[in-house]
């Protein structure tokens, strides 16, 4: 039985250990390789500096679909920058957020956002079949066949009439459907079309399908839009916010982590490697589950969940002392001691929890981040004291290595 709990007890640290590793440093095995946490985490424009511009739509009752397909295209013109993870959302009911990281000047974001635009259908020869003025509608329906999602087409007069002449002399090649310089769609002419309705073929989902569709509908901005916000973030915020933070965690940590180890030992020595835990999970849904994007409220709510991860331990690790002074063996006050702490953990953490809740759903943009991370770091923390530090600690225990109770806090 001891040996099993020993055996137990040093993979859990190994394995530990070596997960820390990894996501700190990477490893290469082969031609597989997993790159460190700095590799692959996504800044956000407050530590990468760029600028974040506010549209608002002037026009009144405007549709959620409409707002959705000026959306899109907004993202279609950013994402023809070049840069690296723009961020291009809807905020509230009328506005759009963009974020556009690694360009300072404002001038030419703005003018990228908010030109007219043109939609262009080009033959292989690069010659211009249609624009967007010959477009009537585009709509997303469902192959009977396939069951595959496509954009059903249709054309005015005049388009119908110069469309059916490319389709003939086009037939088995590809037309280009560009917005403004962008590639959107390269369909095969697979029949000649004489009545102005096609259906254009090719989308992986529904998703994919309504955005081409709406692209295709607008031709161009669908709605008047007014710069609310605009703000140009240097990038030396980043520059100094990034080694400081990096700095704040790792003295955090280390003070966090000698003072369980002090005044609790051996439980305390536990807490250290749960809370090690409690990182490698929050790292691990910050960056390959939610794939979030690291912002300054980001960080400080991180370096506040670092903390608020070891009071559940705190009271756990009371209440095993109160057991073991009422004279009580070392696995009965263990216990006990998780069971008795258990509610009050509960109900810190459940009032925590609502308080972030608020946050994320009221709040906006930074305020969002904060909360975000504060919810994940709680959920995280309590995983950890409640299962990870459990299975550690009685592991240890059961090991048979240390049994005298005055190293567990008696």
């Amino acid at each position: 039985m001891k040996t099993r709990d020993r055996i137990k007890f040093i993979l859990s640290v190994f394995l530990i250990f070596f997960v820390s590793y990894v996501l700190l440093f990477g490893i290469v095995v082969g031609d597989y390789q997993v790159k460190p946490l700095s590799k692959v985490v996504k800044l956000g424009l407050d530590l990468k500096g760029g600028v974040y511009v506010e549209e608002e739509i002037v026009d009144k009752n405007v549709s959620k679909d409409t707002v959705e397909r000026t959306r899109d295209l907004i993202e279609l013109r950013v994402n023809s920058l070049g840069v690296s993870e723009p961020v291009v959302a809807i905020t509230g009911s009328n506005r759009i957020r963009v974020e556009i990281p690694g360009i300072y000047d404002p001038k030419a974001a703005l003018e990228q956002i908010g030109r007219t635009g043109k939609l262009r259908f080009v033959g292989p020869n690069n010659d211009e079949i249609l624009t967007g003025k010959d477009v009537k509608d585009a709509v997303v329906s469902v192959d009977q066949r396939t069951n595959a999602p496509v954009v059903q087409l249709k054309l005015n007069q005049e388009g119908a009439k110069k469309f059916a002449e490319a389709t003939k002399k086009y037939l088995g090649k590809q037309i280009a459907i560009y917005m403004d310089d962008e590639l959107i769609s390269a369909p095969t002419v697979r029949d000649v079309i004489p009545n102005g309705e096609a259906i254009i073929t090719g989308s992986r989902n529904v998703e994919e399908a309504k955005r081409l569709a709406g692209i295709i509908k607008s031709g161009a901005l669908p709605v008047k839009l007014y710069p609310a916000t605009i703000r140009a973030i240097g990038p030396s915020l980043g520059a100094e916010a990034i080694p400081t933070s990096l700095k704040a965690a790792t003295i955090g940590i280390i003070l966090v982590m000698l003072f369980m180890l002090v005044y609790y030992k051996i439980p305390g020595f536990i807490a250290d490697l749960a809370l090690i835990v409690y990182m490698i999970i929050t790292a691990l849904i910050f960056t390959v589950v939610l794939k979030t994007t690291l912002t300054l409220p980001g960080i400080a709510g991180l370096l506040l969940s670092i903390g608020m991860a070891v009071d559940a331990n705190v009271l756990i690790f009371e209440r095993i002392k109160e057991e073991l002074r009422l004279g009580k063996s070392l696995r009965t006050a263990i216990d006990a001691g998780f069971k008795r702490a258990f509610s009050s953990i509960l109900d810190s953490n459940i009032t925590t929890l609502i308080a972030g809740f608020v946050l994320y759903f009221v709040g906006t943009g930074a305020v969002k981040g904060f909360a975000l991370t504060l919810i994940i770091g709680v959920l995280s923390s309590m995983f950890t004291a409640i299962t990870v530090t459990r299975f550690l600690l009685k592991s240890f225990v059961n090991s048979g290595w240390i049994t005298n109770s005055k190293f567990y806090g008696a």
